[in-house]
């Protein structure tokens, strides 16, 4: 008998001995028992996968002596004929060569009517079915639908979506999937056995991986690499005859890259290039196993998934230990770009050289969980309420210092001075009526103002209210801007805090409440006593009451000669509020 290949030889001869499509085997096998079988049927999956072998299957199981049976005995007449391709009655039609409505016709159509010489049914198996012209499909339609009692389709097809809807309404659609590596390595183990081949579990896996969930590729390529190496297969062959990566090869080339060893990644780039691989194959199987690693380190029982021997499952599970996902992530999408640029490289190995130093220097990156971790606050500490242990927001630097709004503002010369309430007695801390007091001299400023008068220190009214505003400034410089400079009277007193506003500033005052606890406290701590805090709304531009110090200066006269209208700008609380709050500049000033 002449030689027979392995894919032909190993063909499956029962539903039992397809691989990897219980669901479809089980299914006719029911059909089959319980006398509910179709009367077209369409193979859609995969090159390889059993679409073919299955309708035989089903012809025999149908036209065997002892059936129709799940388990066609294999020894009759008619399963013999069927299995070899030459029984009378069951047709297998090429779609490919026979695509014209005319061929449908002859062969298909114009025996429909005549009864089957021998066998119980008449089989129509019409490979590639797809490839019929549409004029062939429409002819089909009504025999499908509708065909004799002893006539039986079986149409298989690996591009199931070219195939009109109305054939594929008129059968029973199984789709096949494509095989699993695990499955097929054992089918290639049994065949070696059987043929007495000695080859190692990674060499199988290896062939497995290649066939991409195809039995007969994976047959072939069997086959291939026993006409190389005889009788006694190893990797490398496999390796040699397929052009395939060897897994020793990728996990060399990542334990060089986990090691940050550059010699040693240069080195195995030099081994990848002068094998003869395609370097795009290398960064496509080296994400693979990327792939691998990641699958094992998010679910450690799932390493069987990977479809390899168990010394490279222990190899795998050890990588995995050593690196994160962060790592992980990156590194697929370096190998994804690097395939990528290769494709479109004039040197490819430059760019695959540059991928692997790019890897290295990606997998120095810590992770930011790690990093907080090894001492690094994830959150600013909160404010301490000590003035000793507070830390001063930064702020913008203005171009003269600022002033607290309960002191007066220099004024060249004004109609009638406004003096600073003094100090009371201590027994009694009062404001002294404004007839009373007595004005001081201000001292030079810098800007060639006047500098403010500063309020004695100690216990006094003024000397809290400069102390509240200093602090306020200082913990809350926005709410201090919107809100505090806003008001018109700031009224310091030992049964209240009250902040005066003027009617359109509505808006200021409820930001001052929405902070009422925050100034409460802050008074309590810096008096040693509880004082609440009000806020009011005044009536236009009324002066302030008795006893109160005003917040802004009156506007000096307009016809006062000498004048240092930037000086006055500067000492302005509204033009400080806005330099602290827009980054801007003042370049020069005119009065309007």
């Amino acid at each position: 008998m002449s030689f027979q290949v392995l894919a032909r030889k190993w063909r499956p001869q029962r539903f039992d001995d397809v691989v990897g499509q219980q669901a479809t085997t089980r299914t006719l096998r029911n059909a089959i028992t319980s006398g509910r079988v179709a009367q077209a049927f369409v193979f859609a999956g995969a090159r390889g996968c059993g679409k073919t072998t299955t309708a035989r299957i089903l012809a025999r199981a149908l036209n065997c002596v002892n059936g129709p049976t799940p388990d066609p005995c294999g020894e009759c007449d008619a399963c013999l004929e069927i299995a070899q391709g030459r029984d009378i009655d069951v047709l297998e039609i090429d779609a490919a060569s026979h695509t014209g409505i005319d061929n449908i016709r002859e062969v298909v159509l114009a025996g429909l009517s005549i009864a089957p010489v021998r066998d119980r049914h008449k089989v129509f198996i019409i490979d590639e079915v797809h490839q019929l012209s549409t004029a062939s499909f429409n002819a089909l339609l009504k025999s499908i639908e509708e065909p004799p009692s002893h006539v039986i389709f079986m149409m298989a097809t690996t591009e199931l979506h070219k195939i009109p809807d109305t054939i594929l309404s008129r059968s029973q659609v199984y789709e096949f999937r494509t095989i699993p590596t695990a499955a097929i390595a054992t089918q290639l183990k049994t065949i070696a056995a059987a043929e007495g081949i000695e080859v190692p579990e990674s060499a199988l896996m290896l062939i497995a991986r290649a066939a991409e969930g195809s039995m007969r590729d994976a047959q072939s390529a069997f086959d291939q690499v026993i006409a190389f190496a005889g009788t006694t297969v190893t990797g490398d062959d496999v390796s040699t005859v397929l052009g395939l990566v060897g897994r020793d090869l990728l996990f060399d080339i990542i334990d060089a890259v986990f090691d940050e060893d550059a010699p040693k990644a240069f080195a195995l780039a030099d081994r990848a290039t002068e094998s003869g691989h395609d370097l795009r194959l290398v960064c496509r199987e080296l994400a693979g196993v990327i792939r691998d690693l990641t699958i094992v380190s998010i679910d450690p029982a799932r390493v069987s998934e990977a479809g390899m021997g168990e010394a490279d499952a222990a190899r795998l599970t050890a990588l995995a230990a050593r690196c994160s996902r962060e790592d992980l992530l990156r590194s697929f999408d370096v190998l994804s770009k690097a395939e990528h640029d290769i494709r479109a490289a004039a040197q490819p190995r430059f760019h695959f050289e540059m991928a692997l130093l790019r890897w290295m220097h990606l997998r120095k990156l810590v992770p930011l969980a790690e990093l907080l971790a090894g001492g690094v606050p994830a959150a600013a500490p909160a404010r301490p309420t000590a003035p000793a242990a507070r830390v001063a927001e930064p702020v913008r630097k203005p171009l003269a210092p600022p002033l607290p709004p309960s002191l007066p503002r220099p004024v060249a010369a004004a109609p009638a001075p406004r003096a600073a309430a003094v100090q009371a007695p201590a027994s009694r801390p009062q404001a002294a009526p404004a007839a009373s007091r007595p004005a001081a001299a201000p001292a030079p400023a810098p800007g060639g103002g006047e500098a403010p008068r500063m309020a004695p220190p100690g216990g006094s009214v003024a000397g809290l209210k400069d102390a509240l505003l200093v602090e306020i400034r200082a913990g809350k410089s926005t709410l201090y801007n919107l809100a505090i400079a806003q008001a018109q009277v700031i009224d310091v007193a030992e049964s209240a805090i009250t902040f005066t506003f003027a009617a359109n500033h509505k808006m200021a005052k409820a930001q001052l409440d929405q902070h009422r606890e925050w100034l409460e406290a802050l008074a309590e701590r810096l008096s040693g006593r509880r004082i609440p805090v009000r806020s009011v709304l005044g009536e236009g531009d009324a002066p302030p009451p008795a006893g109160a110090v005003p917040a802004r200066p009156e506007p000096a006269a307009a016809s006062t000669p000498g004048r240092d209208l930037r000086a006055e700008a500067m000492a302005s609380s509204a033009v400080q509020a806005m330099l602290e709050v827009f980054p801007a500049e003042i370049g020069d000033v005119e009065e309007i």
